[in-house]
């Protein structure tokens, strides 16, 4: 279980500076993070971040086909996360 806390907060961490990073590139004009990365991290553990951050930073909350694959990821995590404590019980 601490292992998996550790996992999940460097998971975190990179993807938060990931998509700071192409926040940041987006304003410039240069060379951006794929959607298909983010969307990568998500997906192995760093949506509980990722999704409060579009809103705190105002990055990708406005692209309808970037939030629509978040919060399908996001519902996915809570599956099995539910299934998961469930089978605890």
């Amino acid at each position: 279980m601490k292992l998996a806390l550790i996992y999940l907060i460097i998971i975190n961490i990179i993807a938060d500076i990931l998509f700071c990073t192409d926040k940041h590139r987006a304003k410039k004009d240069k060379r951006r993070v794929p959607e298909s990365i983010l969307h990568l991290f998500e997906l192995i553990g760093a949506i509980f971040t990722i999704i409060p951050l579009m809103f705190i930073i105002r990055h990708k909350n406005q692209k309808w086909s970037y939030k629509i694959v978040s919060f399908i990821i996001l519902a996915l995590w809570i599956f099995f996360i539910a299934v998961a404590l469930y089978r605890l019980n």
